[in-house]
This record gives structure tokens, C-alpha cells and sequence, in this order.
């Protein structure tokens, strides 16, 4: 099955200025990091919410941990790889070997697994540890070979049989403004590639920022970042060099910058903390704005209360089909009517907190909500309600969807579709959408009634 990865990856190289080919990635390699809390907050699958039919209680994680445990995390990736959504779900290679090798999860998905190649000791955020706290250092647990075929070294004779792993990795290297620990880094980095080039091995090249005091000021730091991506792949040839980057977002400016420096230099995001919803949204929005081609979100996704809404949304976004604010409504409006309780209310969701989009419009930094509003939404079928018994928000776009939707221009009669009412966007004979003369207010609508339908 041809991966949607390679297709967009071609796309974007074909027509890199006008290719609308966007790349999100799942993290589920938080165990590489975090230990037992990588896993998230107990409470929901990806999905139902419910234990799965074929889980003991024994499986199901005691109450007073607090987080999921290994066979619940397992079970949200399977969840989203069923979903087939996002185009790339990084694990780590012991993950990988389960997912990947034993159940053969991703040989008939669209989805192309991948695994993370290194764990330098910034990733180290254990309980009590004191790791993060120390200059980053060049570290590697797992193997090219195991993430390959989870071993120790893969047959590689002629004729032997494609590997059954990941054939995909993201390398990370983190740059501190000192040299004997950078030049350290830039040598590690060498070794991998090399290597990977030898064993036909792609990867990602993540470029976290430093994670001790650089002296470099903070408004400053996207341009030495972006500095060091130039100067540090000057010296590779096409071969060795990584499919994509994943960094931090410093804003517009400095986006624009390094995607306009090599157009076939496909520039990705991490997500970075958690945050609000709105961060997750208008991050994606944003980026995609000024450049980026690809979103890596970890604990933004894997601390959503309803991960397949939340990825879902994610690609309506990078779709350019709903807002970043339309979107946070809609997905307050799923855990309504789902019954699921959201961690932030409406108003505290809808909030920015994240520095890098606070900084580019500082206008932002708050956002008035009427939180006594509501438009009661209704649905093209009477027993499928967008929302059950629960209404959207007022916004300008919904309301100007209710209150001035052109309907359809076909006679579309109750006798011979009983179940249809009040349409709110074009419809064709057959009474299927017609998005080629729907207003974006009406794609709203579509979107939500769609959303809410799939997710109820």
C-alpha cells in the first residue's frame, strides 16, 4: 500500500510552492522520556472511553496509579492507526517491535511507522531525576538494526526479505552555544547518518532548542537555531540528508526565514507542552500559515480527553475547512455530547498560552467569550442532531450559517427523504453535499454536523 507519507513528500517536492500536502505525526515515544507517566492521565482510550471487550480487570490500570499502563497505551495506537488520519506514528523500538513487527499493524495502513532512533539525556524527564538540568548529551538506546527487524543485526545478504520494522527514525540533537558539546553532538549525529545511509535507513532530524542557560536572549534564539539547521546540513549530500525537521515554532519571521532559504527543505513542528486546546489548534494553523509542512504532536494529542476527535480536528485545520476557535468549540462539543468531562472549560480552552503565538500577535493574549450564547444547531437528519441534545456555542460563522444559509436549490421534500430537515449547506440530487457551492460558513457547518455524527 502506498504510504501517505510518500505521497505528500512527492507532492511537496513536485510543486513545493504550490503543494497544500500537509504531514501530521502522532508521538506515542513519550516512554523514551517520561517512564510511567509518558502513557498519559488515566481516564479514556482514544476512543470509547470504555475498557475494551477483550480486557481483563487485570489488565486495566489500578486507580491509584493515576496514569494508563502499557497494554491501555498499545490500545490507543492501535485505535488511531485504525482511524488512519495521521500519516506518521512514532514509537519507541520496543513499541515498534510489538506494533510493527508481532501484529503487523501498519503492512495494509496508510500510516508509515517510525521510531525514535535516539534519546539524548534532555529527554531524560524522570521523577526526581536531576537530568534536565545538565547540558544536553548525545546518547543512543536503541539500534538502526533493532528498529529494522528487532534484532541485533539484520540479515542483509542479497535476497533476503524487507525488513519487518520501521524503516523510518527520528534522530534529535540539541545545539547549546558551546562548542566541545556541540561539536560532541555534531560527531553523534555523523556516526548515525552514516550508518543510516549504509542500511537504507531514512530519518527525521529533530532541533530541540538548549536546554540550559546558552546567553543567547530568548528573542534571538529562533535565528541561532536556524543558523545551526543551514550550517549543520551544508555539509551533507542528498543521501544522508533527513527527510524533514521537526523544531520548535519561533513565530512567523523566523519560519518564513528557513522556508524560503531551500524550498526542498520541508520544515516540521513539535508540540511541545501540553497547553490549551487553542495552543494545539492555532500552532498547527499558524505554522502551516508561514510554512511548515508537518505537525509532531505528542502530549498535546496523548493528553486530549478524546485522542481520534482531537487528530481529527487536527486535520480539518491543515485542511483549511475550520478555524482554530471554530475548532475548539467543536471539540468542547463532542466531549458534551459524549459525555465526557473536559479538563478547562470552554473559556479557559479557548485561552493562548503558548509564548511563540502570544508573541506574534500580541493582540492574542486574550479572547472574550459569551458563555450565556448558544444557537441551537440543527442537523440534515432529524434523528442524528449535531450536537444530541447539546447545543454549539455562538459564533459569528454559526450564527451567519443559520441565519443566512442559502439551503439548496434543489426540491428536497420530506415524502421522499423523511429524515431530512433544515439543511444547512448545498446539497446535490442525491442528496449528498455539494461543496462546490458551499460558503465557508456552510463548510462549518458540514464540518461540525460530520464531526459531531462520526464521534457521537
Amino acid at each position: 500500500m502506498m504510504k501517505s507519507l510518500d505521497a505528500k513528500l512527492n507532492d511537496i517536492h513536485s510543486n513545493p510552492s504550490s503543494s497544500k500536502s500537509f504531514i501530521i505525526a502522532d508521538a506515542k515515544d513519550a516512554d523514551m522520556a517520561f517512564g510511567i507517566k509518558a502513557t498519559g492521565p488515566r481516564g479514556y482510550l482514544a476512543g470509547s472511553g470504555e475498557i475494551p471487550a477483550h480486557f481483563s480487570p487485570e489488565i486495566w490500570t489500578r486507580e491509584e496509579f493515576g496514569y494508563r499502563n502499557l497494554p491501555e497505551y498499545l490500545e490507543i495506537i492501535r485505535e488511531i492507526i485504525a482511524q488512519r488520519t495521521i500519516d506518521i506514528m512514532l514509537m519507541s523500538a520496543s513499541v515498534n517491535e510489538r506494533l510493527t513487527i508481532q501484529e503487523g499493524l501498519f503492512r495494509n495502513s496508510p500510516i508509515t511507522p517510525a521510531a525514535r532512533a535516539n534519546d539524548t539525556s534532555d529527554v531524560w524527564a524522570i521523577r526526581h531525576g536531576n537530568y534536565l538540568r545538565e547540558p544536553a548529551q548525545p546518547f543512543r538506546s536503541a539500534s538502526i538494526d533493532a528498529i529494522q527487524c528487532g534484532q541485533v543485526e539484520c540479515d542483509r545478504s542479497p535476497g533476503a526479505n524487507d525488513f519487518p520494522g520501521a524503516n523510518l527514525g527520528l534522530y534529535s540533537v540539541t545545539f547549546l552555544n558551546e562548542l566541545e558539546q556541540d561539536r560532541k553532538t555534531l560527531l553523534a549525529f555523523k556516526e548515525f547518518r552514516e550508518e543510516a545511509e549504509r542500511k537504507k535507513f531514512r530519518y527525521f532530524l529533530e532541533v530541540f532548542d538548549p536546554n540550559v542557560d546558552s546567553g543567547i536572549p530568548p528573542e534571538k534564539l529562533g535565528e541561532f537555531i536556524n543558523d545551526n539547521i543551514i550550517r549543520t546540513l551544508a555539509g551533507v549530500t542528498d543521501a544522508g540528508r533527513p527527510i524533514f525537521l521537526k523544531i520548535v515554532y519561533h513565530g512567523p519571521r523566523l519560519m518564513e526565514e528557513l522556508v524560503q532559504y531551500d524550498p526542498h527543505l520541508i520544515v516540521g513542528i513539535l508540540g511541545g507542552s501540553a497547553g490549551t486546546t487553542h495552543d494545539a489548534f492555532k500552532l498547527i494553523h499558524d505554522a502551516q500559515k508561514h510554512g511548515a509542512r508537518v505537525a509532531l504532536f505528542g502530549r498535546k494529542i496523548n493528553n486530549a480527553e478524546h485522542q481520534l476527535a482531537f487528530i481529527e480536528i487536527l486535520r480539518l485545520i491543515t485542511d483549511h475547512l475550520i478555524s482554530p476557535e471554530e475548532a475548539v468549540r467543536a471539540y468542547h462539543g463532542i466531549l458534551q455530547a459524549k459525555g465526557i468531562r473536559p479538563r478547562r472549560s470552554l473559556q479557559e480552552d479557548l485561552l493562548i498560552t503558548e509564548p511563540s503565538l502570544i508573541q506574534a500577535d500580541p493582540r492574542k493574549k486574550t479572547i472574550s467569550i459569551s458563555s450565556s450564547t448558544s444557537v441551537p444547531v440543527h442537523a440534515v437528519y432529524a434523528d442524528r442532531p449535531i450536537l444530541a441534545s447539546s447545543p454549539v456555542p455562538a459564533t459569528p460563522a454559526s450564527e451567519a450559517a443559520i441565519q443566512k444559509s442559502d439551503l439548496t436549490t434543489e426540491s428536497v421534500k420530506p415524502d421522499t427523504h423523511p429524515g431530512l430537515c433544515s439543511p444547512l449547506w448545498p446539497v446535490k440530487p442525491d442528496l449528498s453535499p455539494d461543496f462546490s457551492r458551499m460558503t465557508s460558513d456552510q463548510r462549518l457547518s458540514y464540518n461540525l454536523w460530520r464531526l459531531n455524527k462520526k464521534f457521537r
